[in-house]
């Protein structure tokens, strides 16, 4: 279970090697982590050894997730067999790589809900891919960090337990920030084949834990809002 040595990202894959000059990202250029690398070193719970299972599961993921986030074209990915791919969330019904693009991409996929309309305070059936990315990295400026906690079973199928946290630091959905820390926690299966490409993916997590702590704020009058989200550094992201 290998991922290639990246230079420039100690725990990401696919950004800087030489077979992505020709990768189309999504915001125009590979993502910079440093930001969201240093809360990571800084506060996470778990130092994995190098070499071990949780650290090869932990990048893995890391990987997977930029790849979701910041790569346009599903030629691009190498983490993923696209053809085979599927996602699901909270035992919903699995969607394709073509049912994540209608649904929007972004944070979409992993915020659904099966709450009425008038009950969201973020709503992935209104929300763009670049929409969902600007709320989240606007609201967490110092990105919204991943720590794998227990590796349960290895390849080819891999369950863990992570921990996601970041601060709330910008605005969210027209509340002010607190500046506290927002964090959940999660169980994740992810199936991968004899290439150990992932052509499934399941998470398991209560969505209300993320979006309770980013609504403690007071509520922003709308050119303040606008003022706070003017500036998004989209490529800055957990």
């Amino acid at each position: 279970m290998e991922l290639s040595n990246v230079e420039g990202d100690k725990y990401r894959s696919y950004l800087h090697e030489e077979e992505e000059k020709n990768t189309k990202w999504r915001y125009g250029a590979p993502p910079n982590y440093d930001v969201v690398n240093k809360l990571f070193e800084e506060e996470r719970t778990k130092v994995w050894p190098p070499g071990s299972l949780e650290e090869k599961v932990q990048n893995l993921v890391k990987t997977w997730e930029m790849e979701i986030f910041h790569k346009e074209r599903l030629e691009d990915f190498k983490t993923i067999d696209t053809k085979k791919y599927v996602f699901s969330l909270n035992g919903k019904e699995a969607l394709t790589m073509e049912g994540i693009q209608k649904l929007g991409g972004g944070y979409n996929p992993q915020l659904q809900t099966s709450l009425p309309e008038e009950f969201r305070c973020y709503d992935p059936d209104k929300e763009t891919s670049e929409s969902s990315h600007r709320a989240f990295t606007t609201t967490f400026p110092r990105g919204f960090a991943l720590e794998v906690l227990k590796v349960y079973t290895g390849p080819p199928e891999i369950v863990y337990k992570f921990r996601h946290w970041g601060y709330n630091e910008g605005p969210f959905k027209g509340h002010a920030p607190t500046g506290e820390l927002v964090e959940f926690y999660g169980m994740a299966i992810f199936e991968v084949d004899e290439e150990m490409k992932i052509v499934r993916v399941e998470f398991f997590y209560d969505r209300g834990e993320l979006l309770g702590g980013l609504l403690k704020g007071a509520t922003m009058d709308s050119s303040a809002l606008e003022a706070a989200s003017s500036c998004p550094f989209l490529r800055n992201t957990g």
